[in-house]
């Protein structure tokens, strides 16, 4: 039991320096420096001379730190916490910085107010603002969708036999030109200066043009393709080092699908700046062949033989006629010359059953298709002994 009232004496004792101050906080000193500070403040800030106001800040800031120093001390002495907060706010304000985390609030509480207010006030202003922004987008892709599509009409139609290639471009330039009026006009309505922006995207240009030289270079072959018209979009072409089918084209690159079906982008400077082959630029197309013999063969019988053969196929053309001539006196065969032609789209049909038939049909006349071969002849020496 004495241990126990002992203990709490010991508490007790701990503690009553803190009651004291509680009860003895004076909040009059408090009021005295913050009286004085709006003084200096005021006379600061009535002062439009600047080397007056120049003279004067030592007073204003002497007044301020001993403002400080009285919140501090009444703050110590278990002064009030809410009257603490509010003089530690007015000190924040006028240069002084937060004392404590509820200022802090009250500071951030401040400034939503603030926040609210101006969202209160230009808020709707600034909402209709986007909106039209929004709207004005809307209206300016709509009409790149139908002008886009009025210029590929007009160009189908048009009698200057334009290329896919350069249709889709000008349907593809047309489209962007116009969404760019459109966000150039937009952002114009809302304020922002168009002059500015302009000279910016100007300077960036030229330093981007700088560094891209050789895309550059590519975007200038790719005109001149457009213009040209070497291929079209579905021609096969060799260019570049590859052969396939032209799939798209853009102002800097060419894609090409190959015949085992593997994509291959080639850059218009390499496609430009080359020989290009266009397979399938024409409608028919010259199938080469070719047939060997035997020296031991009628050749007047081979000749007919193959020209049935040719002739019979339903996918060879009649005009330009077949042209079929011995060629060669090879090592082993007599070689014919067998030409048809055919339309672009059936020349590989064309090579192919020609070359079994031909075969197909020499077995059955029993003309000889020569491979090459060596005949070793051993000759025996009889030696006299």
């Amino acid at each position: 039991m004495t241990h126990t009232m002992t203990r709490w004496g010991l508490v007790l004792l701990l503690l009553a320096p803190f009651a004291m101050a509680q009860t003895n906080a004076d909040e009059a000193p408090v009021k005295a420096a913050k009286a004085a500070a709006v003084k200096a403040i005021g006379a600061f800030d009535a002062e439009a001379d600047a080397a007056k106001q120049k003279e004067l800040a030592p007073a204003k800031e002497s007044a301020l730190d001993a403002l400080v120093e009285a919140v501090d001390k009444y703050a110590d002495a278990g002064g009030d916490a809410e009257t603490v907060k509010q003089y530690r706010m007015w000190l924040g304000e006028n240069g002084r910085p937060q004392a404590d985390l509820g200022a802090a609030l009250g500071l951030a509480e401040k400034w939503i107010s603030k926040g609210k207010d101006w969202a209160i006030e230009e808020g709707p202003g600034i909402a209709l603002k986007a909106v039209i922004f929004l709207v004005i987008l809307f209206v300016f892709r709509l009409f790149s969708r139908t002008a886009s599509k009025v210029a590929d009409k007009g160009l189908r139609a048009s009698k200057l036999q334009v290329s896919d290639l350069l249709r889709n471009f000008f349907v593809n330039v047309t489209r962007k030109v116009i969404m760019v009026i459109g966000l150039i006009i937009a952002l114009d309505y809302v304020g922002i200066p168009m002059g500015p922006l302009l000279a910016g995207i100007g300077v960036l240009g030229f330093v981007v043009g700088f560094a891209l030289q050789d895309t550059l270079g590519n975007f200038a072959s790719g005109i001149m393709i457009l213009l040209y018209r070497p291929y079209d979009i579905g021609d096969v072409i060799d260019a570049g080092g590859t052969k396939g089918k032209v799939d798209a084209m853009s102002l800097v690159s060419t894609t090409l699908v190959t015949p085992d079906n593997q994509v291959v982008i080639i850059p218009n400077n390499s496609v430009w700046g080359a020989t290009i082959t266009n397979v399938t630029a024409r409608d028919t197309r010259r199938v080469d062949l070719t047939f060997g013999c035997g020296y031991g063969d009628d050749l007047d019988k081979c000749e007919k033989m193959i020209n049935d053969v040719v002739k019979a196929h339903p996918k060879v053309l009649a005009d330009p006629a077949p042209t079929i001539k011995i060629a060669n006196l090879g090592d082993s065969s007599v070689d014919f010359v067998v030409r048809p032609w055919a339309k672009t789209s059936d020349y590989w049909d064309v090579f192919f059953d020609l070359t079994k038939q031909l075969k197909q049909t020499a077995d059955k006349e029993g003309i000889e298709i020569p491979f090459p071969q060596r005949d070793v002849h051993i000759y025996e020496e009889k030696v006299n002994r």
